[in-house]
């Protein structure tokens, strides 16, 4: 399976409920009654805690609690300069930049008056995972604005950008080394000049490895540090979710053709996710995180990004983490400093797959976290932000890691 398809499974869940009680074709019927036998394995342990929690909790109740969580949770609405690139195939890509200082400032005056020319600035560009979307670096955003210049960006079909034009009218599977080609975009038109910090979560992490793999002397002349978090150079077809051998099986017999089927009848599965939302998000938090101590607006702001993404995206990717294999870019990094971060309890992209990266990359710093899930930089901001300011540091990027903020901010 691949990078994040438990959100896709998720999904996937939802709408086998949904599609079955809606009445649909026999043919339709019997697709989603395969694959509900086999995803259900996944869904059982959410299952039962969401049963427990109906037992207590009223579905009107609930659902005021969610909307009360999207009304004062401020994750996500940090906002930057927006702009727009475009991919080789002419999607729209969505990026945002936060500028240390705006252009024309007080110290652009003096290097013109003295007439000196500044070294350019490093920028930090983030890439999201699977399902995700740029908003997934809140904090790590909080805590850098005004300290370097960052770049974050919407991968296609993701977020604010647009829908890959290949997929839509070509009828072209989606790819990691489009990705790759995505970001190259990204970086040329957000960052045409200076030095580049590379950050990637999950599926962001294989965007940067297909990067280098397609432009090595890019990675070679300007990219001065880089940092995989949560993330795989290959095999992902063994990862097992934490679940038996029997399910994971089953799973991986029936989940590509059932992902296709149900990106076909994308307006019922969207309408199931929404009428088994209490099953989703119990499915998102297991496969999300591995502490018991999660904040709700957290948990719940990670859950509306995932259901933000419509099935036949989450289908159109998914057969692309499968062939995902960028082992030997990783030598493009040899010369640089790298940090490699993973959650020990992530059940997406095991941190033996962190291990493998680091063992590619002998001079990497390997951080492995403690009760820390897939989505480990929101779940434990404060070790996430605190390596990468400390890679920052040893790039000159910024001069002493103290200078970051606090990554509790929500709007700083």
């Amino acid at each position: 399976m691949s990078e994040s398809s438990a959100e896709a499974v998720a999904g996937a869940a939802s709408a086998v409920v949904a599609a079955s009680a809606a009445g649909a074709a026999g043919g339709w019927r019997r697709a989603t009654g395969v694959a509900g036998a086999a995803i259900g394995v996944i869904a059982a342990g959410a299952a039962a805690g969401v049963a427990l929690e109906r037992m207590t909790v009223g579905r009107g109740m609930r659902a005021k609690a969610r909307l009360a969580l999207d009304s004062t949770g401020p994750y996500g609405a940090l906002r930057g300069t927006p702009d727009k690139a475009y991919a080789d195939d002419g999607t729209e890509l969505y990026y945002e930049v936060d500028d240390v200082e705006p252009q024309g400032g007080p110290a652009n005056r003096r290097r013109r008056l003295f007439g000196r020319r500044a070294p350019l600035p490093v920028t930090v560009v983030f890439s999201h995972g699977y399902c995700l979307n740029q908003d997934s670096w809140h904090f790590q955003r909080a805590a850098l604005r005004g300290v370097v210049r960052t770049v974050y960006w919407d991968q296609r079909s993701h977020g604010r950008s647009g829908r890959g034009n290949a997929q839509i009218r070509n009828g072209e599977p989606l790819t990691i080394d489009q990705l790759g080609r995505d970001l190259r975009a990204v970086i040329d038109a957000a960052v045409p000049e200076g030095p580049i910090v590379l950050v990637g979560h999950s599926m962001g992490g294989m965007t940067v490895m297909a990067l280098a793999a397609l432009y090595p002397e890019l990675i070679r002349e300007r990219v001065v540090a880089t940092a995989f978090v949560g993330t795989s150079s290959g095999r992902l077809g063994e990862v097992n979710f934490g679940l038996p051998v029997a399910g994971v099986n089953a799973v991986r017999r029936v989940l590509p053709g059932v992902l296709k089927a149900l990106g076909q009848q994308a307006a019922l599965v969207e309408k199931g996710r929404r009428a088994t939302a209490d099953l989703f998000a119990g499915i998102i938090k297991r496969y999300s995180f591995a502490s018991r101590d999660v904040d709700p607006a957290v948990a719940r702001f990670a859950e509306r990004m995932i259901e933000g993404t419509p099935i036949d995206v989450v289908a159109e990717f998914y057969p692309a983490f499968t062939d995902h294999d960028k082992t030997e870019a990783l030598a493009c990094f040899t010369d640089m400093p790298v940090l490699v971060l993973a959650g020990i309890g992530d059940l997406v992209t095991p941190s033996e797959h962190s291990e493998a990266i680091a063992d590619a990359l002998p001079g990497a710093e390997l951080v492995l976290v403690p009760d820390a899930g897939h989505l480990v930089m929101l779940e434990h901001p404060e070790v996430v932000t605190d390596r990468l300011a400390d890679l920052l540091a040893r790039t000159g990027a910024i001069p002493n890691p103290a200078t970051v903020n606090g990554c509790d901010s929500a709007s700083s």
